[in-house]
């Protein structure tokens, strides 16, 4: 490995398992301290140990590394303090923060509970939120105190965010906001030293192996895993590594070999009446505007 992240200190939110797992061996491999955040629970985040974050500290002190667990939600304001303080208090610093947490809880929207919305926007939407408030306070004040941070947020959207995905209305809308999340973010901290990016990965996980079953399965023999979660991580640690210096308020998918920048909304066809429409004007002038566009990609579950 090169020591792209020689002397910084990383948190990974939902690093026990599956793209979090990777994403923390890989820091640590690059010379990172890591701070390995996991509640333990399960697919659809009930549940709960420690032994999932304690495992993957293991591996990285087996491996000469230097990483301690926390257990805590970081979904609370407590919780995602206590992350914070976890890594000044055992490493003395901050660089970066990798919120990757989240678990599913699949419904069609005619047949999805308030419960389902309400636990799935909690730990993708206010799990991304608060880790990054609290990261962020102590960022502005390590600035305001003439110690600028060379600072790095690596958030975790998904495709079926930028497209949708049938029978995830929970899980899209959590993943578009934080995409929305980050834009700000971006704006707002780039003042104290702070890059705010986003991905969309594509990978083996336990949200997605039983899904797409077939798409996500590892190949027979010694050829290209293209779904193993190894294969998003490179992206993660150059994003929050000093050297993706100028880079922010970007999203990225990243899948297999393949990464890709993407464009999000911008503005496409147009047309300025320079007065009011009747409803029947306006439907013509937008069937007129659909015909110019560039059609939309479909949504996940569709084709």
């Amino acid at each position: 490995m090169t020591g792209l992240c020689d002397g910084r200190v990383v948190i990974v939110t939902g690093a026990g398992r599956g793209l979090g797992r990777a994403h923390a061996l890989a820091f640590a491999a690059e010379g990172a301290k890591v701070v390995v955040n996991d509640l333990g629970v399960g697919l659809d985040g009930t549940g709960g140990g420690t032994a999932p974050a304690q495992q993957v500290v293991d591996e990285i002190t087996a491996s000469g590394g230097e990483a301690v667990a926390h257990g805590g939600d970081i979904a609370t304001a407590d919780g995602a303090a206590s992350l914070i303080a976890t890594a000044l208090d055992a490493f003395g610093r901050l660089d970066t923060l990798v919120n990757n947490a989240g678990f599913l809880r699949d419904r069609m929207l005619v047949n999805l509970d308030e419960d389902d919305w309400d636990a799935v926007m909690r730990v993708h939407l206010k799990g991304h939120f608060l880790p990054f408030r609290h990261a962020a306070a102590h960022w502005r004040a390590e600035a305001k105190a003439g110690r600028e941070p060379v600072a790095r947020v690596v958030n975790t959207s998904s495709g079926a965010g930028l497209l949708g995905s049938v029978g995830q209305g929970n899980y899209a809308a959590a993943k578009a906001g934080i995409v929305g999340l980050t834009l700000v973010a971006a704006a707002e901290t780039a003042r104290y030293g702070v890059q705010v990016n986003a991905i969309a990965p594509a990978a083996r996980t336990r949200m997605t192996e039983r899904t797409f079953a077939e798409t996500m399965a590892a190949p027979e023999g010694t050829g290209f895993d293209a779904m193993a979660p190894e294969n998003v991580s490179p992206l993660v640690v150059w994003l929050g590594s000093a050297a993706s210096a100028g880079v922010t308020g970007r999203v990225f998918e990243a899948e297999a070999g393949r990464i890709t920048v993407m464009e999000g909304w911008r503005p496409g066809p147009t047309a300025d009446k320079g007065a009011r429409r009747t409803p029947a004007e306006a439907g013509e002038t937008a069937l007129k505007l659909l015909a110019a566009s560039e059609p939309p990609h479909p949504v996940y579950g569709t084709r």
